[in-house]
Parts: C-alpha cells; sequence; structure tokens
C-alpha cells in the first residue's frame, strides 16, 4: 500500500511541477510556491479541520519544523526546476534521502554507494558541458529540504492523529511564504487560477497526504527509498509534457541515482547495516 501512494503521489509532484513551470514567466518562483501552498492549505483545512488548542509544545515544533521543511523545499525545487530538466531536478531532491542514509550506514562495503552515486550526480549536472549552476545549487538545497520533510513527517505522524499534523503544517508552509505570494495575488491572470489551484491541490494537498500516509503506515525508511521514482517519473513527465530531450548521459547518471540511492536508503535500515554500525 505504501508503494502504491507514494507512486501516486511522485506522479503528482511532478505533473504539478510541469503545470507550475507554465507561470513562471509571469511570476516569480517563491511567488508560484507561496501560492500553490496556500491553495493547498485552504483545501486540507476546509476538509480536515484540525484541531489548533491544546497541542504540547513539543507537538508544535514538530509542525513547525514540517511546515518550513515543506516551504523551503517547494521554492528550492522550482528554483531548479526554472533552470534545468524535470528529471535532473527531481534526481538532485533525491539526493537528500540519499545523504541521510549514507549518513547512517556503517558497514565497509556500502562506501561504494556514495561514490556510485557521485558518479551520477557528475552525469546528471555535465550532461552537455552547458548546466546551469544556480539550478544545481537550488537542487541540492532542495534535497535538504526533502531529507527534512521526511523526517519530521515521521514526528508528527507519530504526534497526531488523522491528518491534523499535516494540514496545520501546510498552513505554517502557506504563512511562511506569504510575503512571496500576497504581493503576487494581482498578477495572476484570470485564466492562471486554474492553473494554480490544480497544482496546489494535486502537487500539495494530494501528494502531501499521500506521503504522509505512506510514512506513517511504512516508515520514513521505506518511503525515502521509494522517493528514487520522482526522478524516473520527473524524466517521463518532463518529456511527455514539456517535451524535454534528456542526453542518454543524463538518463545514465539519473539511474545510477536512483539505483544506488534506493539500495543504500534501504539497507540503512537492515539487520545486517544495523549490526555493522554497532559492531
Amino acid at each position: 500500500m505504501g508503494a502504491v501512494l507514494v507512486l501516486v503521489s511522485c506522479l503528482g509532484v511532478q505533473s504539478s511541477a510541469a503545470l507550475s513551470s507554465a507561470l513562471f514567466d509571469a511570476l516569480s518562483v517563491p511567488a508560484v510556491a507561496g501560492l500553490r501552498q496556500a491553495t493547498a492549505a485552504l483545501v486540507l483545512w476546509a476538509l480536515v479541520r484540525p484541531r489548533v488548542r491544546r497541542r504540547s509544545r513539543g507537538e508544535w515544533s514538530g509542525i513547525a519544523g514540517y511546515g518550513a521543511a515543506m516551504a523551503g523545499m517547494n521554492v528550492t525545487f522550482y528554483g531548479a526546476v526554472d533552470r534545468l530538466p524535470l528529471g535532473v531536478a527531481a534526481a538532485l531532491l533525491f539526493l537528500g534521502p540519499f545523504a541521510v542514509a549514507v549518513a547512517s550506514v556503517r558497514v565497509r562495503r556500502d562506501a561504494l554507494f556514495p561514490v556510485v552515486g557521485l558518479v551520477g550526480v557528475v552525469l546528471v549536472t555535465r550532461p552537455g558541458g552547458d548546466v546551469e549552476w544556480l539550478g544545481v545549487g537550488f537542487g541540492l538545497l532542495s534535497a535538504v529540504a526533502l531529507a527534512l520533510y521526511t523526517v519530521f513527517a515521521q514526528r508528527v505522524g507519530r504526534a497526531s492523529a488523522g491528518w491534523d499534523g499535516l494540514t496545520l503544517s501546510v498552513g505554517v508552509s502557506a504563512l511562511l511564504l506569504l510575503p512571496f505570494s500576497a504581493p503576487a495575488v494581482p498578477q495572476v491572470a484570470v485564466g492562471q487560477w486554474a492553473l494554480v489551484a490544480l497544482s496546489g491541490t494535486v502537487g500539495v494537498a494530494l501528494a502531501f497526504t499521500l506521503d504522509f500516509t505512506a510514512v506513517r503506515l511504512a516508515g520514513a525508511k521505506v518511503v525515502a527509498t521509494l522517493f528514487a521514482l520522482d526522478p524516473v517519473m520527473g524524466t517521463l513527465v518532463g518529456v511527455a509534457a514539456l517535451g524535454e530531450n534528456p542526453s542518454a548521459v543524463a538518463l545514465a547518471g539519473i539511474g545510477l541515482i536512483v539505483a544506488t540511492g534506493a539500495a543504500v536508503t534501504w539497507r540503512a535500515g537492515t539487520p545486517s547495516a544495523a549490526a555493522g554500525e554497532a559492531a
């Protein structure tokens, strides 16, 4: 069940990224991210009606951290999407869970995984020698945010029943991005509001709800492994919806990142890896 939820989530995130990219010429990246979060917050609050009072300080700290990770991930990922092919941006995003897993594995032979993953990053970021390094920088920042997002999703999921914690976290994310989204409201054309609403509903409200539910069902380690689907889905959506044509070298790099990332993230929680760490 967790795999199905994450698969649908990845499709929602990448398809909404393709939709949102149509707004980047008219609006800034932080404004688009903020409008999406605001739309998702309204949808979730209307459906869930979360309890705000009588929450402990620990609960609120988790909610605030989760919301901040959401806000940072949205802005930096879309900053990468604005400058890089969608599949490349998604591959860089996946480095977040990959790096966390590498840090937690202590078995000596597993040292090969980050080396292979690094080769994949080199292939992805220099497929034609004309990579935009600002986009790569945004992609790496989005990876950090995704790692925090996954960790906080598990923390908030354990502390709250239902989807209350998720809904409050999306609200925090929307508030953090309000300085960018509020001034952009008059600049949004009538026809663009449909894109904003669809992107926010599918790419945030639906996708984050599926991620959150998957983490609660399967745990952060399993979901982090399944995030390896994101680069694959991003490449497919980029080709189908945006007409992108990634080179064979870039595709090979994405494949290396996905394969090594999934392997090392899974091994980070296996009994043999845990025994190696204890030793």
